[in-house]
């Protein structure tokens, strides 16, 4: 008997702590390193495939974690970033068939690096300026775009939002706030482009039940640490990421 969806083991192995990393960050707790999933699930399968099987996945990530920030959002900000989140999106649908994945993966994972290379040699002081507009209309469509291709939109954003020094309820609720407007336009592109079939939709949900699991524990451990440690992790997230990218896109 065939069944509807991906069967292989070995694609479980991969598919399930990608999901977790996800649920993990999209809760606020080590924002970036969900961008880790869609090179995980790509061991077993095609990128465009993976990105297809965490569409859902990312939804119900989103609407869980807009739920639980609510009354903790930046709203002058998220009406900044949503508008150019939004056109690198369109940029993305429009380029997708004729981009190289691992293109995209490996300028991703130099931006996050050059940025993480950044704070290292000049960081930032108490009294220092948020950065300017036009950094954050540069890396909300970054951020967009990237998302579009291979879900690896954290990375750029975090780039911005992070030296504005949110407290880690506002970053959290922020980014959460953004990518649900970001991925919920994604679903039109994706499904005209062929992608979101019966075989890749059975299979996100057989991986839909553990996105609480991500979430709730990326909630926990986010509530219960200090702001410097919460930052410190994600840069470490977003370390990881970069570099797992940069990896991906020389190999």
């Amino acid at each position: 008997m065939n069944f509807p969806l991906i069967t292989d083991p070995i694609f479980y192995l991969c598919a399930v702590p990608a999901v977790l990393l996800v649920g993990i960050s999209k809760s606020g707790f080590g924002m970036g390193i969900g961008s880790l999933a869609v090179p995980l699930m790509a061991l077993t399968i095609t990128v465009p495939q993976a990105a297809a099987i965490l569409m859902p996945v990312l939804l119900l990530v989103d609407v869980l974690g807009m739920a639980a920030f609510r009354k903790n959002i930046d709203v002058k900000l998220l009406r900044f970033l949503i508008p150019y989140g939004l056109l690198g999106v369109l940029l993305g649908s429009l380029m997708f068939r004729s981009l190289d994945s691992h293109l995209v993966a490996g300028l991703v994972g130099g931006f996050t690096l050059l940025f993480l290379a950044q704070r290292l040699v000049f960081p930032p002081q108490a009294d220092s300026p948020p950065p300017p507009r036009w950094v954050g209309v540069i890396l909300s469509t970054l951020s967009g775009f990237t998302s579009f291709i291979a879900h690896s939109g954290g990375p750029p954003i975090a780039a911005y939002v992070i030296p504005m020094r949110l407290s880690p309820l506002y970053f959290a609720s922020t980014m959460a706030y953004f990518f649900f407007v970001i991925n919920l336009s994604k679903w039109v592109p994706f499904a005209l482009l062929g992608l979101l079939d019966w075989r890749n939709m059975a299979t996100s949900l057989v991986l839909l039940p553990l996105v609480p699991i991500g979430v709730f524990t990326g909630l926990a451990m986010g509530k219960r640490m200090s702001p410097l440690l919460f930052n410190r992790l994600i840069l470490w997230g977003m370390g990881l990421t970069g570099s797992k990218l940069l990896w991906d896109a020389l190999h």
